[in-house]
């Protein structure tokens, strides 16, 4: 697991989480009375510009924020879908969050006991991982505050609900996720030492078919030295014996009938 991975899908959840809660309190702001809300908006603004006219863009602005007063009270009935995203997104937050701080964790042990081997300088590695640690505790801080004090009271209830729930399930996570990261990096060690072995005979192979064919080569040439410098010996790879040579120079008698 990258927590650099981890920590980007954690801070998305958060950004939708934000989102849902100020559309959620826009819509529950807006609903009631939607007409006493327009009037003071148009007492607002005629209090504002009765000494002087509005300009365009003032009185764009205005327009717009009534016409999305007027759509936050139709989406009335849309709360409970948003409801639900919010509890969705703080899940996927709590559970990026649990998973990044429990790699985090897992390579501040391996630190303590084992040699890094990454990539990055492990001074800029241990910078990383601080700076996410630090970054993923403000966000849930902010979240909580949002939540809990700026948000209607049901968002509140809402955020004590899912991060009670997600603290437990996220402390026996954390042992799981420990335990699987050890496990991949037990099976990436032997996978590595079988690649060791295998590049290491594979290297031991090309030795002894380079040295068979310096051995052949050299007898060939041998071979073909002495049929140079001696043809009386043949012409064979192995030159004749005595015997041999003596017999080829022998006549051959055949008796007829």
């Amino acid at each position: 697991m990258d927590p650099i991975t981890l920590f980007a899908m954690a801070n998305a959840a958060v950004s939708a989480v934000k989102k849902g809660c100020q559309l959620y309190k826009d819509i529950k702001g807006a609903a009631g009375d939607v007409k006493g809300v327009l009037k003071d908006l148009d007492d607002q603004f005629h209090n504002l510009h009765k000494d002087k006219p509005p300009t365009v863009a003032q009185k764009n602005a205005y327009i717009e924020e009534k016409n999305r007063v007027i759509e936050l009270n139709k989406q009335q009935g849309e709360t409970a879908g948003i409801y639900q995203e919010l509890a969705n997104y703080l899940g996927d937050f709590f559970d990026n969050m649990n998973k990044c701080m429990a790699v985090i964790e897992e390579e501040e042990r391996k630190a303590r006991e084992e040699i890094y081997q990454g990539d990055a300088s492990l001074g800029r590695r241990a910078l990383q991982l601080v700076i996410m640690k630090k970054q993923l505790e403000q966000m849930k801080v902010e979240l909580r505050e949002m939540m809990v004090y700026q948000a209607p009271p049901e968002l509140g209830a809402l955020w004590t609900d899912v991060s009670e729930m997600m603290n437990t399930m996220g402390k026996q996570q954390k042992v799981l996720i420990a335990r699987q990261m050890q496990k991949q990096a037990a099976q990436e060690a032997r996978r590595a030492a079988r690649m060791r072995q295998l590049t290491q005979d594979a290297w031991i192979g090309v030795i002894i078919l380079f040295a068979i064919f310096v051995v052949a080569g050299m007898f060939m040439y041998v071979a073909w030295d002495r049929q140079r410098k001696y043809p009386q010996y043949g012409n064979e790879i192995f030159p004749k014996t005595e015997r041999q040579r003596k017999e080829e120079a022998e006549p051959q008698v055949y008796i007829g009938r």
